[in-house]
């Protein structure tokens, strides 16, 4: 893993703690993100929070909701860059990219939620953008889902297909410890 770069941290927000998704995997994917984001602190590189919004007043993405703020566990610190996106690509309509190319970042490890949407969406911009991508599968998180024919996948088959689709095409999928002890130097 090269010296330039940057880890994104992709809504990781109070909206997600809402009963309305459901049931989510991984629960301990905050305090993995939390463990990434120290290590990336001790050694001064490039930190992003992506933080969604809405237009909507209704929505738990809604600036002047609590939903919008992001959790405690992961809060940015002063110099830490935070970009707010209303899509599920964290490239679409912000300086992402730009911010990448400036600093001159070429690896970027990415963590979030929610794995099947803009954690994914992300993750395949970034691959296509030519980064050198890493997502790791248990900073991340799902949510189960029905599909169009009703029928319900529970939150580790989404999260792991998600994942699947995602490894060797246009990322590598780490876990945490594997990206600390392996691919940390």
């Amino acid at each position: 893993m090269d010296k330039n770069r940057a880890l994104i941290i992709v809504d990781v927000q109070k909206a997600f703690d809402d009963n309305k998704w459901g049931e989510r995997n991984n629960p301990n994917a905050e305090e993995n993100i939390r463990r990434i984001l120290q290590l990336w602190r001790e050694k001064g590189w490039t930190v992003i929070h992506i933080q969604h919004t809405s237009d909507n007043p209704h929505s738990l993405f809604y600036p002047k909701n609590k939903g919008f703020a992001i959790k405690e566990i992961v809060q940015p610190i002063d110099e830490e860059v935070i970009i707010t996106k209303k899509v599920n690509s964290s490239f679409i309509h912000t300086n992402l990219e730009e911010f990448l190319k400036e600093k001159d970042i070429t690896t970027v490890v990415i963590t979030g939620l929610t794995t099947p949407h803009c954690v994914s969406t992300t993750t395949r911009m970034s691959g296509n953008l030519g980064f050198d991508t890493y997502l790791i599968s248990d900073a991340t998180a799902a949510f189960g889902l029905k599909d169009q024919n009703d029928i319900y996948y529970d939150p580790n088959t989404i999260h792991n297909l998600s994942l699947a689709t995602l490894h060797d095409e246009f990322a590598t999928v780490l876990t945490t410890d594997q990206l600390i002890n392996n691919f940390i130097k």
